[in-house]
């Protein structure tokens, strides 16, 4: 049977743009694979980081190359050892070409054709179209990293929520609660029965609360970290997720201050609010990251905490993918126990508008996820 033809939004060159559609190939999966037909991507920051940094982050990445994390679309392919799924299924996936694993162009969601790994694949269920389904899974599967893997805060796993018997004394710190990493891990954290804190804008107290939170308070208030430190007194963290600027410190305050776990899971690296636009800026930014990797070490040591980067798709080698994925996701979808979140913001049709919604995700967005339909 002659392969479908295969079309992707190619990176071709270090720090390139617009990214270059053109044919690709079809790859069939290996075992335990599965190919999907996309039906629409999310985009995310890692990226238009990818694209604007070039050698600088993911330097195992090589050009030209096929980016993406976020999909969903309808299986066409099954490989040797898959159970659960049929062709034809609708599923989301988790992409992972930028795993330093993988690294393979043939596992990157940018194409009309991705071959996805089962374990980090979810049916979903006929109310959910492709472009809610899509915002998902870099989000939920960072958030499942930092939670559950043994190797960060290694909490007990989730079940639907009307099972979960929420603790009113073990707490999660979740800085950064209404991006798409910090939605997620407020419901996963929630549906395993922990009590949540969180930050965000004002203007989305009453969407963090609605995915599980318990305390909400104002990231830019300079009172924050007092006032979670005085809600903590009769509580005690099993440790923390830093999303967004200046959140491992904080965190780390918090922790150092208080009776529990001293862990801090990162998310996310200092950004500037505008993306280097020329090659000194590009350096400036890249001496101050490592400046401020250095003083996050010794503040670290001097505090008694610890903190480690997160990177969403390790999530594939272990159980917590499975778990996730193939375990809880598919009821609590099915169920309307998980929500679908941040919506999504879609920004056009076609390979061609990916570098479009790469652009609009790097001006900034807040508790939605940029999506294009394919």
């Amino acid at each position: 049977m002659e392969s479908p033809h295969n079309q992707a939004a190619w990176l071709s060159a270090r720090s390139k743009r617009p990214l270059e559609v053109q044919s690709a190939p079809y790859t069939s999966p290996a075992a335990n694979e599965l190919v999907v037909k996309n039906a629409a991507i999310a985009v995310n920051a890692m990226e238009w980081s990818k694209q604007v940094m070039g050698n600088y982050i993911f330097e195992w990445i090589r050009c030209p190359f096929v980016m993406g994390n976020d999909l969903a679309g309808q299986v066409v392919e099954i490989g040797e050892e898959v159970s659960g799924f049929k062709l034809g299924d609708r599923v989301l996936a988790h992409a992972i070409s930028m795993d330093p694993t993988i690294n393979k162009s043939s596992e990157g969601a940018f194409q009309e054709y991705t071959v996805v790994h089962a374990n980090l694949t979810s049916p979903i269920p006929d109310s959910l179209s492709y472009e809610e389904a899509c915002v998902l899974p870099l989000g939920l599967s960072t958030a499942a990293t930092a939670l559950f893997q043994t190797d960060f805060l290694a909490l007990d796993y989730p079940t639907t929520t009307s099972k979960a018997a929420k603790s009113t004394v073990k707490t999660v710190i979740i800085w950064g609660g209404s991006t798409s990493v910090g939605s997620n891990a407020i419901q996963l954290a929630t549906a395993a029965g922990y009590d949540v804190i969180t930050t965000a804008s004002p203007k989305n107290f009453e969407y963090v609360k609605g995915l599980g939170a318990t305390n909400v308070f104002d990231y830019n208030s300079k009172s924050t970290v007092e006032d979670i430190i005085h809600v903590l007194r009769t509580k005690k963290p099993v440790g923390a997720i830093a999303i967004g600027n200046n959140s491992t410190e904080a965190c780390m305050d918090i922790l150092a201050k208080t009776d529990g776990s001293k862990f801090v899971a990162q998310i996310s690296f200092p950004f500037p609010e505008k993306a280097p636009a020329t090659a000194w800026q590009l350096f400036l930014f890249m001496m101050g990251l490592m400046w401020w990797n250095i003083t996050v070490y010794f503040k670290s040591v001097r505090r008694g905490v610890v903190t480690k980067f997160v990177f969403g798709s390790s999530l594939v080698q272990n159980d917590v993918g499975a778990m996730i994925y193939n375990r809880f996701l598919p009821n609590a979808l099915e169920n309307g126990e998980y929500r679908v979140v941040p919506k999504p913001v879609i920004i056009g049709k076609g390979l061609e508008q990916i570098q479009a919604a790469l652009d609009v995700h790097m001006k900034g967005v807040s508790a939605q996820k940029v999506v294009v339909s394919l």
